[in-house]
């Protein structure tokens, strides 16, 4: 959520801002409601005021004033609803260097790391690989659960969880803390994470309980410090998580149907970071250094993509995404994708810090670690002629000295 006396200030730069991010929202309306809400206000703290002024032998006159701010309780209500719906559609404003563009065709490729794996043999894609060594299955997947999900086996979970101590170690030497978080959050922290609002066809909800599956560990780790204070010497606080993860999909109907490279359910090492405002750039770029050494720990081949605006999601301010090679698709797909929030969760969760200037909101930022992506750049990056796929060398020791699958 966006400060409103920003708004108020800068109602052509908040315009601008949604237009960018493709957003419609009614500025004008939402200035228009601020100053009834704050006329309202001024009339009830003004009538009570001249309550607390009177004296024993004024009861009647007393009353009377009472009334008059019993009255003003059902316009303030609302007015004030029909504000705050307003204010939870608004996203968090680009940063001013972020590409303006009209869809993720605007994005822009900064720079590709790596040569691209070459073989001696037509390579394949990795559902191919994995059906024939047993190491994915969505055809019994699908008999069980429906379409959009997958069985790993064999030497499939060991590269997860391969992967996954890889992680943990890399970023506990730069002070992350390990974490595994809930994977249901109640409705006032999911929607403090900023997910619901435009976004809750993405979102599997739990009716009964009113509790919602997460989409990544990134939701329940910013709820964590909902309503508290960081003193300032605890931040930059760094948290890495594990989890498994739920999304719906709803928006990529007939998209990446094939294999489990889009999937209703799997697994994620995620970053998150709370610091103080000034810090927030320097802390995005060390998420992205992260993810990058991690990636060239596993040897792939990978490039950097800035993301436009209009590829922003509502609590993003700025955002960068890996993409590795994939050699049997012969084309880059994303694995990691880091943002920064700025105060946009902070002010929604209430989340701050004391400085020698006051108690103010923190920063917010995230960044992937590894998904279960990784794992199908590895088939296909790592296959052999034989039909086996051969364990980087990094994971081999996380793997009892493993070296080929298959």
């Amino acid at each position: 959520m966006l400060d409103i006396k920003y708004i108020r200030e800068n109602p052509d730069k908040i315009k601008q801002g949604c237009q960018n991010k493709q957003v419609k929202c009614d500025i004008d309306r939402l200035l228009e409601l601020d100053k009834q809400r704050r006329k309202i206000i001024q009339e009830a703290e003004g009538l009570k005021a001249e309550q607390n002024k009177l004296g024993k032998d004024d009861q009647e006159k007393a009353k009377e004033i009472k009334n008059k701010i019993k009255e003003l309780e059902p316009e303030l209500k609302k007015v004030g609803e029909e504000f705050n719906s307003i204010m939870k559609l608004i996203p968090n404003m680009p940063l001013d260097d972020v590409i303006k563009g009209k869809s993720e065709e605007d994005n822009k490729i900064i720079r590709q790391e790596g040569e691209k794996t070459k073989f001696d043999f037509d390579p394949k894609d990795y559902l191919d690989i994995a059906e024939n060594l047993d190491l994915i299955d969505v055809k019994r997947a699908a008999k069980a659960s429906g379409t959009r999900f997958g069985y790993l086996k064999g030497g499939a979970v060991l590269l997860e969880f391969a992967l996954i101590q890889l992680a943990f170690n890399t970023l506990i030497k730069e002070k992350f803390i390990p974490v595994i978080p809930p994977v249901m959050l109640n409705r006032k922290s999911m929607d403090g994470m900023g997910y619901l609002d435009r976004g809750i066809d993405e979102v599997y909800h739990l009716e009964k309980d009113d509790l919602f599956l997460v989409g990544t560990s990134e939701q329940s780790i910013g709820a964590m410090h909902m309503d508290e204070i960081f003193e300032e010497k605890d931040l930059p606080r760094r948290y890495v998580g594990f989890s498994t993860c739920f999304r719906r999909e709803a928006g990529a109907s007939g998209k990446d149907t094939r294999g489990i490279l889009r999937v209703h359910q799997f697994d994620k090492t995620e970053m998150f970071v709370f610091c103080k405002p000034e810090d927030s750039f320097k802390e995005h770029k060390l998420l992205l250094a992260m993810e990058e050494k991690l990636m060239k720990m596993l040897e792939l081949p990978y490039q950097v993509i800035d993301i436009c605006s209009a590829d922003l999601g509502d609590p993003a301010a700025k955002k960068w995404d890996i993409e590795v090679w994939m050699p049997g698709q012969n084309q880059y797909r994303e694995t990691h994708s880091t943002s920064n929030c700025t105060d946009f969760q902070a002010r929604r969760l209430n989340t701050r810090y004391k400085s020698k200037d006051g108690v103010k909101f923190v920063h917010t930022l995230n960044g992937t670690a590894f998904s279960q992506r990784p794992i199908l750049a590895i088939i296909e990056n790592y296959q052999q002629k034989d039909g086996s796929v051969k364990v980087p060398e990094v994971l081999q020791p996380y793997m009892g000295g493993m070296k080929v699958i298959g």
